[in-house]
């Protein structure tokens, strides 16, 4: 999925900046899942989310940036690429699913960026 993700310059665009590659590695990989788990569930579970399609916000937390470079920000995104229709909600299963995107997304970003006390934040602004 990360591979045919990578093909859209847009959702490419996006890396964490050093602020949440602090944060994420300060909690931990087990307790960022969980904040993906819940804001997934909360925010784009439901059959019609609140504001859809605009209720994620561009930054602030790691999932946030995430979710907009998996393509889970929206339903409207989340029937695009990961072809999961709209109007019902998301399943368990399908939030495990998203959420598991999101995590190797992150995981991946932590990667190519090693923890280098005082670098320069290199992030995209939105």
């Amino acid at each position: 999925m990360l591979q045919r993700l990578g093909t859209s310059k847009f959702r490419a665009g996006f890396v964490l900046s050093s602020k949440d590659r602090a944060y994420a590695r300060a909690k931990g990989r087990a307790t960022i899942d969980r904040h993906a788990h819940e804001m997934l569930a909360k925010r784009v579970g439901p059959a019609q989310p609140y504001k859809d399609g605009k209720q994620t916000p561009w930054r602030g937390h790691p999932v946030f940036t995430a979710q907009h470079a998996t393509a889970t920000c929206c339903r409207g995104c989340i029937e695009k690429w990961h072809h999961i229709p709209k109007g019902r909600a998301l399943t368990v299963e399908e939030i495990d699913r998203l959420a598991a995107v999101v995590m190797a997304w992150i995981d991946r970003d932590l990667t190519r960026h090693p923890d280098v006390p005082g670098a320069a934040d290199r992030s995209r602004s939105a």
